[in-house]
């Protein structure tokens, strides 16, 4: 019987002494993490951005249209307005109250078509919208920020005929397209990585 306690003091022993070596192993992880994140912090890294402290608003003038799309401009504009307004980094206001102004220009529309059923019918069509951009603070009068070419698509599958199908998809696809360069193009202007 003795032979058996001891046994079992044996087996405890090193159960405890492994669950002793996983816990000092949590915590040395745990350390280098959190020392890792104060140096990170001392070196001046911020997972905030580092937009200058002095810019608060936002203006966003009409994009130009440099297409032969009409209207395309001002779906870009309110979707990068609403975007800003999503982010809640910078209020919109007005360009003129501004403290930084985000402007620029569609200088792409195309309509491609990327998949075909076997008869060669389309089946799947692509917008594609391409901009150039620019974030500018207006007090210190410098650029933060700019993207020339930057191109975003959206697709939508043809219903009937490809005429019909672009005339009742056309917008929605515009939108789509344009809510996804918003979103890329403010967190590019505010988090400037």
């Amino acid at each position: 019987m003795s032979r058996r306690s001891s046994s079992s003091r044996g087996g405890s022993s090193i159960l405890s002494r492994a669950a002793d070596r996983r816990l000092v192993g949590v915590a040395a992880r745990a350390t280098a993490v959190v020392f890792t994140l104060l140096v990170l912090g001392g070196c001046g890294y911020s997972l905030r951005g580092t937009l200058p402290a002095h810019i608060r608003t936002v203006g966003v003038p009409m994009f130009k249209n440099l297409t032969t799309e009409p209207a395309v401009e001002g779906l870009v504009t309110r979707a990068i307005a609403e975007a800003f307004s999503t982010n809640g980094r910078l209020r919109v206001v007005d360009p003129a109250d501004a403290d930084a102004i985000l402007e620029g220009e569609v200088v792409s529309y195309q309509l491609v078509s990327i998949a075909f059923n076997p008869q060669a019918t389309q089946q799947v069509l692509r917008l594609i919208l391409t901009l150039n951009v620019r974030f500018r603070d207006v007090r210190d009068k410098t650029l933060l920020f700019q993207q020339s070419g930057y191109q975003e698509h959206a697709d939508f599958q043809v219903q009937g005929s490809v005429a019909d199908t672009i005339a009742q998809q056309r917008g929605v696809a515009i939108r789509a397209a344009a809510d996804d360069i918003a979103r890329t193009v403010v967190s590019l202007a505010v988090n400037r990585f």
